[in-house]
């Protein structure tokens, strides 16, 4: 029971983190992606790296949000757990 306080805490009433999480994500994808472009070959490795993290900062984003949405779906009101 305590484990499902503390998932439940910490997708619902942080939901902040994941979103941050993907914002964060979003923007190192976005950085990364402009070192493809060929005025910038001498960093594309660089951009390869900020590339790849930023995917993963924004696959964590949306698995916490759908983790969020299917706990709340699931038990309803999300403040009725104990």
């Amino acid at each position: 029971m305590k484990r499902r306080q503390t998932l439940h805490r910490f997708l619902v009433e942080y939901e902040w983190v994941h979103i941050s999480i993907g914002v964060v994500g979003n923007a190192t994808f976005f950085v990364g992606s402009i070192f493809f472009l060929p005025a910038f070959d001498g960093w594309l490795t660089f951009g390869v790296w900020l590339f790849i993290t930023g995917s993963l900062l924004m696959l964590f984003g949306a698995v916490g949000d759908g983790l969020k949405k299917y706990w709340t779906g699931r038990y309803g009101d999300p403040r009725a757990i104990p």
